[in-house]
């Protein structure tokens, strides 16, 4: 039984999203103990097991389900683990949404209070079924402050208000960066949070640009996975804006058929 799926996504390639689906994921499991999945929906551009340092093929359960990746108190999977590295996945759309649905329904993934799923870029075939197939609980939308990431962004939240999809809050990514204490905004100021009052959307949290975050992704050691991460308050503050938004809302507990 998966009790909550909260899909990440922002339309636009680039801002970080897969970043934030994977932090966001532990933070929420290390917040009360909650028991917490993470899906990589980037069937074209899987990176979710490469930012959690896994590089083994799954195994299959006694009733021949493929068991997910346990690591940092999570459980997770993702296309990335059964495909070489550099190969590329030339598939039409419906057979990457078939793909998807292999890894809801194929995947034994337990008792859950939260299945996270990161969304690839755009509003295409992967979207839509994944929105008309499950019951979402919400979307977290993330972008970078500039104007040239709004304009998919906006894109996105209307996709989701057209299927029906309760947009949780906004994400400003790579929001500034502080040198000598002084913050230097390189991609603009404040235009997620201008954009989410426009929109009346609950703006959850601004991320800055911070050498540990790339580095933490390419060695597979996420940032909330340590007790003392600069950025652990940040996700820690969205954790809980979620989850109480999500308490506050339908409980929309949903069992995975076989």
């Amino acid at each position: 039984m998966i009790k909550n799926f909260v899909v990440v996504g922002s339309g636009k390639g680039g801002v970080g999203k897969s970043t934030v689906a994977v932090n966001l994921a532990i933070a929420l499991a290390n917040f009360e103990k909650l028991k917490v999945g993470l899906l990589d929906a980037d069937i074209y551009g899987p990176s979710i097991h490469k930012m959690l340092g896994i590089t083994d093929k799954p195994n299959a359960s006694k009733t021949k389900k493929m068991l997910p990746y346990e690591k940092f108190s999570i459980k997770a999977m993702s296309i990335g683990n059964m495909v070489p590295e550099d190969t590329a996945i030339v598939w039409r759309g419906a057979m990457a949404s078939s793909a998807i649905k292999q890894l809801l329904n194929d995947v034994e993934w337990g008792e859950l209070d939260f299945l996270i799923i990161d969304l690839p870029p755009g509003t295409g075939d992967i979207q839509l079924s994944l929105c008309q197939t499950l019951k979402i609980s919400g979307a977290v939308i993330v972008s970078t402050p500039q104007e040239i990431s709004l304009l998919d962004v906006r894109k996105a939240i209307n996709m989701f208000k057209k299927v029906n999809v309760p947009i949780l809050g906004t994400i400003q990514n790579m929001s500034f960066i502080e040198l000598n204490k002084k913050k230097s905004y390189l991609f603009g100021k404040d235009g997620v949070i201008k954009e989410s009052k426009k929109q009346k959307l609950n703006f959850l949290a601004e991320i800055p640009i911070l050498h540990e975050i790339p580095e933490s992704s390419d060695v597979g050691v996420p940032l909330t996975s340590k007790k003392n991460s600069s950025v652990n308050e940040i996700f820690k503050k969205i954790a809980y804006k979620l989850v109480k938004l999500i308490s506050n809302s339908t409980s929309s507990e949903i069992k995975i058929n076989n």
